[in-house]
């Protein structure tokens, strides 16, 4: 029961999130809306097989995850050797935690405007592309 409820918290936060963000920007909800009404009609209701031609709500969600990580943290893991990363030894056996939270807000990875909400940085091709799945 915990896994399942931790689940719909971890939902409910990223739309909440998400809606904030379109509130906050009403091109791109205008282009969202616009998208949906395209694929289902207006009114209609969004099927899952509807939902391969949404490419700008991919990008959405993809942005909002990008700012807003359900689990800001990550998963704790365990190093199975000992490496150097980034100049830092990490011995074997060390619970290391990866920070998403400020890897989805560096400039270095994202650009200048890493913490403007973009969605449109995921439908240019290249390093940050919808079919690219190595940036989560």
């Amino acid at each position: 029961q915990d896994m399942f409820v931790g689940g719909l918290e971890s939902t409910s936060t990223t739309l909440e999130w998400a809606i904030s963000e379109l509130l906050r920007h009403p091109n791109a909800m205008t282009r969202l809306q616009e998208e949906i009404e395209s694929v289902v009609g207006k009114p209609g209701k969004v099927k899952e097989s509807d939902l391969a031609s949404m490419k700008y709500l991919h990008c959405v969600v993809k942005e909002t995850l990008r700012l807003y990580p359900a689990g800001p943290l990550g998963l704790p893991h365990e190093s199975v050797e000992a490496v150097t990363v980034g100049g830092f030894y990490i011995p074997k056996k060390t619970r290391v935690m990866v920070n998403l939270w400020a890897i989805g807000r560096d400039p270095n990875v994202w650009g200048e405007y890493a913490s403007k909400f973009n969605p449109e940085r995921f439908m240019e091709s290249g390093k940050f592309s919808l079919t690219d799945q190595s940036d989560f």
